[in-house]
């Protein structure tokens, strides 16, 4: 027997714990009936399709009460497409330490990929339904029944969350002419070239009840994308982005009328100035739903390097109120990201999620850097190392440095660092005076 997301979500209301809830909240170490109130609440979710929990999906909480999350975007294209690539970058994502992963694929056998990536990722898998709508057919030539055909068939799978950008409406599209990039959203340039050519109102925002009614069958949570998110610094909070975020607001409350639990995408591109006000205007009009931001990318001058453009405005976001940090690869705007580009964009965000997590005293979050800075201060170079965030880099930068130097490689014990020798190590010396 399936327990749909309205019976899920409404267990929490009835402040019943579920083993999902209790399983969640033990993998992130709170409190689970504090779980369970956020998530009754709409301040929290736990995105797990029925199909996927029955084949070793890992409950993982997204929302203010517990850690901040991120997200690794994968998935073949027509421009390259291997299986192989996306297995590995998945697999290396979720080493890297991804809580979630996206199959963004566009290009191959669409099923085959979903199904193989699925039975391989123990993390709540998303995707964007009308990616596949497209495939075989013009955007002209979309209707409804070809979009609810594939929202059904990607929910049997056992996808556990889907993008739906059902906020951005045919009369947002005369906000958008005054725009530097226009619309960057893939999904929103898709519906708004639809609702261009059709003269009609956004099929997925028309269709909204009957998309609740199939997500509500499977435990798939909403993620309500934000079709008209800023591409560049220059388009952020503008009234075209404001219109919709409104709309999803709108869709939030549907949603949880239908008993279904929701996430809010966000942008984007956003000078760090207009962070906080990004993320405490949406958990105003979304009624604190947890908000999903993509980055965001502080400067759009840095091509190769957005990782960490992302990882300052991912700081920020999640000290202001974002609780799902998407990553963002260093070929971003460039190309499509091979595994190691993969690799440190789960990297970059992991340490924005932290860093966002410290500053807002989160849990031990801080208690895991005092820690590892003990370890310094000690010259326990083993444990230094196994604390890192990437250990295996830290290792082998140190290892490099002990070859470089005259300790010898693998002198984890040494008293003194591999940067200012014995003589002029601050940390022996500091040593040296407290005893």
């Amino acid at each position: 027997m399936k327990i749909t997301q309205a019976v899920q979500l409404e267990l929490a209301r009835q402040n019943k714990l579920t083993d999902i809830i209790r399983q969640a909240a033990t993998n992130e170490n709170v409190d689970a009936e504090l779980l369970r109130t956020e998530i009754a609440a709409g301040r929290a979710v736990v995105p797990a399709n029925t199909i996927h929990l029955a084949h070793g999906l890992k409950p993982c909480a997204i929302g203010r009460c517990v850690s901040t999350k991120i997200n690794a975007n994968i998935g073949l294209s027509a421009v390259r497409s291997s299986l192989d690539d996306e297995i590995e970058k998945m697999h290396v994502a979720l080493d890297a330490g991804a809580d979630a992963i996206m199959d963004l694929s566009t290009g191959g056998d669409l099923d085959a990929i979903r199904q193989r990536l699925l039975s391989e990722c123990p993390v709540p898998f998303g995707t964007v339904p009308i990616y596949e709508v497209i495939i075989g057919r013009s955007v002209e030539e979309i209707d409804h029944d070809a979009i609810l055909k594939i929202i059904e068939k990607q929910a049997q799978q056992g996808v556990d969350f889907f993008t739906i950008h059902a906020g951005l409406l045919k009369e947002h599209l005369e906000l958008v002419k005054p725009r530097v990039m226009g619309i960057v959203s893939r999904g929103g340039a898709l519906l708004a070239r639809w609702m261009i050519y059709h003269n009609r109102q956004n099929p997925l925002y028309e269709l909204f009840d009957d998309i609740c009614a199939i997500m509500s069958q499977y435990d798939v949570c909403f993620s309500l994308g934000d079709g008209l998110r800023p591409g560049c610094g220059a388009d952020a909070t503008d009234a075209a982005q404001l219109a919709e975020l409104k709309t999803l607001g709108e869709l939030t409350q549907r949603a949880w009328d239908k008993g279904l639990q929701v996430m809010v995408e966000g942008p984007g591109h956003v000078p760090f100035n207009q962070i906080q006000y990004n993320m405490e205007i949406q958990q105003k009009i979304c009624h604190g739903a947890p908000f999903y931001v993509l980055g965001p990318l502080v400067t759009d001058i840095a091509p190769g390097y957005d990782h960490i453009t992302s990882a300052i405005g991912g700081t920020a976001a999640a000290y202001w109120g974002a609780s799902f940090l998407c990553y963002v690869t260093p070929r971003e705007h460039l190309g499509l990201p091979d595994a190691e580009d993969v690799r440190q964009g789960v990297i970059a965000s992991k340490i924005a999620a932290h860093a966002g997590d410290v500053a807002r005293g989160f849990g031990n979050a801080a208690a895991c850097d005092k820690e590892l800075s003990i370890a310094r201060a000690n010259l326990d170079w083993k444990k230094h190392l196994e604390l890192s965030i990437d250990p295996a880099t830290a290792k082998n930068m140190y290892e490099e440095a002990c070859r470089q130097s005259a300790l010898g490689e693998g002198r984890h014990n040494q008293d003194f660092c591999t940067m200012c020798g014995k003589e002029w190590c601050s940390v022996r010396i500091s040593k040296e005076l407290r005893r």
